[in-house]
């Protein structure tokens, strides 16, 4: 949401192009907002941490590439090992 909200006003033709990149699997609201947004494309760091609706973003015509990266993995687990109270708010536990 952050980077959506940080692009500032652009087009809809310019979403309708884009391709955006997360660390882990979207949430509902973000993957959402690639929906609202018309966003074609989303690359995913991993998805093992946290996986969102991915199945359902790919039946509404959204191209969904998990790379499985070990370090984004890594990054992730010693985030929510280290951080649980705002992991576990942010994801809505």
């Amino acid at each position: 949401m952050d980077c959506l909200e940080s692009a500032g006003r652009i087009t809809a033709a310019d979403y309708r192009r884009a391709t955006l990149y997360s660390t882990l699997s979207p949430c509902d609201m973000c993957s959402g907002a690639v929906l609202l947004y018309g966003i074609p494309k989303v690359i995913i760091g991993e998805n093992r941490t946290f996986c969102g609706p991915e199945d359902y973003v790919r039946s509404r015509g959204v191209e969904v590439v998990v790379i499985d990266n070990q370090e984004c993995r890594q990054l992730m687990e010693t985030f929510i090992k280290n951080n649980p109270e705002l992991w576990n708010e942010d994801i809505g536990v």
